[in-house]
């Protein structure tokens, strides 16, 4: 009698997964739903809105469905790309958000401290607002009017107050919404309000922080980049600071660009004539102020030598380098601003540097017989115009000079008079 062969069987051990290991599937719209009806219970009162949002946080997982959670409360639905709501019924959507109600200060303010209670709640939602800013501003062709100004007064309250960065606004550079001037409309409400709430240095002060002032032009659609409109919107919309400060910026970065031009041309030991002619060009060319240039020809000049460590050594050694471009100082302080602006840097530089401490006369004399400061400037440094920096060390150096131009003024007076 055969025997029958025994099947081969698995064996082990069964591992039961826990129920709360298990990965629940992702479900915005459950989440927007359970949202919903929580505001439609709590009514339209924010405060009864919040104190909801607060307890409902520990079962809605937030932390999951922050992006969900912030649709719903700016725009009253999820948001699909393009900015529309994402439509899948009735009770898709809710008028208790950011974008329902009127275009007030006090309706966008009410919110935005539903907001900030809720990110102090669960710190975590503010890297999440980061995160949605950068998302709903490229959406922004999707909203209407109304709700882009809500938007845009939204975005300047968050901004001044921390609640996200300003570097959000460069979402705003994209091709479309630049091309339809919807980026620009946008900032500008943005600027309106921030200044209208925490005035104008607060603004400009993070546009600086941010790094936007130097992209402020790439918001104007392509064909209206010019100085003219330029200056024209931002007059307009009562932005004057703004518009001062971007030049001031722009102008910034010119006299490096100038700074830099001249470091190579010394490097390469250009003729002084020829770095005279190209440092001319910069200055047509950038729009550039006499008085501003000199301070940066004076440091990059100074710049270029490796100063001698002894004291007695530097004094000939600075002296021999400074006549070389006497010529050049000479050709850019023809006001008497600029012969100011100049005797003001070297004095500063003097002190900076304690082995320029005792050839401060020296470089003031250089300069007045090279025909690069005048008497005129020179006493009135010495009387009013000096910085308090070595100042008493610099005035007594002075002295004598200051005596004997004084002196000499009066010999040539009197000799005018006979």
């Amino acid at each position: 009698m055969s025997q029958k062969t025994e099947k081969p069987t698995l064996s082990g051990q069964r591992i039961k997964t826990r129920k709360r290991d298990e990965k629940e599937k992702y479900d915005p719209v459950g989440f927007r739903d359970s949202v919903l009806a929580g505001f439609s219970e709590a009514g339209d009162d924010l405060e009864s809105i919040y104190k909801f949002l607060d307890a409902a946080g520990s079962k809605l997982d937030y932390r999951r469905y922050g992006e969900a959670l912030f649709d719903i409360l700016i725009a009253g639905g999820l948001l699909a790309p393009g900015g529309t709501l994402v439509q899948d019924g009735k009770s898709c959507r809710t008028e208790t958000c950011l974008f329902g109600g009127d275009d007030s200060m006090e309706h966008v303010k009410g919110w935005e401290q539903v907001f900030t209670k809720l990110m102090r709640r669960y710190k975590y939602l503010e890297k999440l607002l980061e995160e949605e800013m950068k998302k709903v501003l490229v959406y922004i062709k999707g909203f209407n009017d109304s709700e882009r100004v809500k938007l845009a007064r939204m975005t300047a309250l968050w901004i001044s107050n921390g609640s996200v960065p300003p570097a959000v606004l460069n979402s705003l550079i994209n091709e479309h919404l630049v091309k339809d001037g919807l980026a620009l409309d946008f900032l500008l409400n943005v600027f309106v309000t921030w200044k209208q709430e925490k005035g104008a240095s607060s603004l400009t002060t993070a546009l600086r922080k941010a790094g936007i002032d130097s992209s402020l032009p790439e918001f104007f659609p392509p064909n209206k980049r010019t100085e003219e409109n330029f200056k024209l919107v931002f007059e307009e919309n009562g932005l004057m600071e703004v518009l001062r400060f971007q030049k001031a910026q722009a102008n910034q970065g010119n006299k490096k660009d100038l700074q830099k031009q001249l470091e190579e041309d010394i490097s390469e030991n250009k003729p002084v004539k020829d770095i005279i002619s190209s440092v001319k060009d910069a200055v047509v060319k950038f729009h550039l102020q006499e008085h501003e240039v000199i301070t940066s020809l004076w440091n990059t000049v100074m710049g270029a030598v490796e100063w001698n460590k002894k004291e007695e050594l530097v004094a000939e050694q600075a002296l021999k380098h400074l006549r070389q471009y006497a010529p050049l100082f000479s050709s850019f302080t023809q006001t008497s601003r600029s012969e100011l602006a100049l005797i003001v840097r070297v004095q500063e530089f003097c002190y900076e540097n304690m082995n320029f401490m005792k050839v401060f006369q020296k470089i003031v004399l250089l300069f007045y017989k090279t025909d690069v400061l005048s008497e005129d400037t020179i006493i009135k440094w010495y009387k009013e115009a000096h910085s308090v920096k070595g100042k008493s060390v610099f005035l007594e150096q002075m002295s004598k000079f200051i005596e004997w131009l004084q002196n000499a003024e009066e010999e040539s007076e009197s000799a005018g008079d006979d």
